[in-house]
């Protein structure tokens, strides 16, 4: 198999939203790219085809994420493919609102499995992996800049998404203690890409409750996402690109 010099994995990068951006952004930098979808087959094969006409070696990969023998078998078949795996960014997810009174513990569960058990076991195995590496990795996670601050119906999402805060500090410790240039760190994004679903409203509500006054762009978080793998005096950082609205309390 083709060896890089330098490969990521970034999970949910197959539809044209932040995972795509941040694939796009690393393959700017060089990167070989592992694309992953869960059921976008389609769209990740477009994505495929579009990075190999930019001369990038990019491979499509099906995986549950919630499933522990899949995503040991994701990892591995990575290996297998590049050689070796320098980077990692969690991006798989859902966000889906309910109220308190209709919230389920369905509900919950669902939120945990995608997105905290889903980076827990991305990280690991892909952390135990880089661990083995002399150059070490980095691994990013997707929280949410509302964890400190949430507001209404979607008590499900947060929960989920301040236990992907725990997980970075704790796999920082676990992994860097087996290798120090093993870095793991996460982003917490604010308005970068709003539902098209929502409102003409309610898009200038949030828009107003920005310092910013404005929508932020997926751009931004893979800008983020560069500057933590470039940064190796980082480990265990939650770092907000929110446009100002975790610390903005609008009247």
């Amino acid at each position: 198999m083709m060896k890089s010099d330098k490969v990521a994995l970034v999970t949910a990068s197959g539809k044209k939203r932040i995972g795509w951006h941040v694939a796009n952004a690393l393959a700017e930098r060089g990167y070989a790219l592992a694309i992953h979808y869960y059921h976008s087959a389609s769209d990740a094969n477009d994505t495929v085809a579009m990075f190999a006409q930019k001369g990038v070696h990019a491979f499509a990969y099906q995986a549950d994420l919630t499933n522990e023998q899949e995503v040991h078998s994701l990892v591995a078949n990575v290996l297998e493919r590049f050689g070796r795996l320098d980077v990692l960014v969690n991006c798989a997810g859902v966000w889906e609102s309910r109220t308190l009174e209709e919230t389920t513990a369905s509900d919950v569960r669902r939120h945990f499995d995608a997105n905290a058990l889903s980076s827990f076991l991305c990280g690991q195995q892909a952390g135990l992996a880089m661990v083995k590496q002399a150059e070490g990795g980095c691994i990013v996670n997707i929280g949410d800049w509302a964890d400190v601050r949430p507001y209404q119906n979607y008590v499900a999402y947060f929960m989920s998404k301040g236990a992907v805060h725990s997980l970075t500090r704790c796999l920082a410790v676990e992994l860097a203690r087996r290798n120090p240039r093993v870095r793991v760190n996460c982003i917490l994004p604010g308005p970068v890409q709003l539902p098209p679903e929502m409102s003409a409203e309610e898009r200038r509500e949030v828009i107003n409750a920005t310092l910013a006054k404005r929508e932020g762009s997926p751009n931004n978080i893979a800008q983020a996402v560069l500057m933590l793998v470039d940064n190796d005096y980082i480990y265990g950082a939650c770092l907000t690109v929110d446009g100002g609205r975790t610390i903005y309390a609008p009247e």
